[in-house]
């Protein structure tokens, strides 16, 4: 049990609209607007289906429709808006006027998509030198941290356990780690400093 379908699709023309299919269904729902979709085809006289007639008008055929390529915002915006409603093409184009979710899902599918992953990997890159770095970095900073700051033999007075020297050399050596983008991240080393 389910729904009727739409139509009994004997007779019924498939595959490209013509012109004069296009003229007829455009000259119809002007005059009398789109009404039932199911009963459109028979009434405007075309041998199509309704779903067919929908999805003409409401994807090529409407005039409130925007044409042309895409703006770097709403690419922006279709991206960012499919990171947090997923595949919700219709609730995406709500909020991109003139732009219609079939549309919208084509474009996704065929550039954006592509596009992110290609961004997210690029991202994976940076962040993967950004930690070797750091662990470098850190391999560097270890033996520091394991020096006693302790009085040299021989007496002298700017000796490393000095709390000043000690200050300087701590701060320079946070500074580092922190443009190497780790700060906050691994707090082990961080404690120890």
């Amino acid at each position: 049990m389910g729904r009727t379908p739409c139509c009994g699709k004997v007779g019924l023309m498939k595959g490209t609209w013509t012109q004069e299919e296009d003229q007829t269904l455009i000259a119809y729902i002007e005059r009398n607007g789109p009404g039932n979709w199911r009963d459109l085809p028979k009434n405007a006289g075309l041998l199509r289906c309704g779903k067919s007639c929908r999805f003409r008008w409401m994807n090529y055929l409407k005039p409130d429709i925007k044409r042309g390529n895409y703006s770097r915002e709403e690419e922006e915006t279709i991206i960012e808006l499919h990171d947090l409603l997923g595949n919700r093409w219709s609730t995406i184009a709500a909020r991109l006027p003139g732009r219609t979710d079939n549309e919208i899902k084509n474009v996704w599918y065929t550039h954006l998509k592509r596009r992110q992953k290609q961004s997210s990997s690029n991202s994976l890159n940076c962040n993967k030198i950004i930690m070797e770095n750091y662990i470098e970095l850190s391999a560097m900073v270890e033996p520091l941290l394991q020096l006693q700051f302790s009085p040299v033999l021989n007496g002298d007075s700017e000796c490393p356990s000095d709390p000043y020297h000690h200050d300087n050399l701590r701060s320079f050596w946070l500074n580092l780690l922190k443009e190497a983008g780790e700060y906050g991240e691994d707090r082990t080393i961080w404690s120890r400093l």
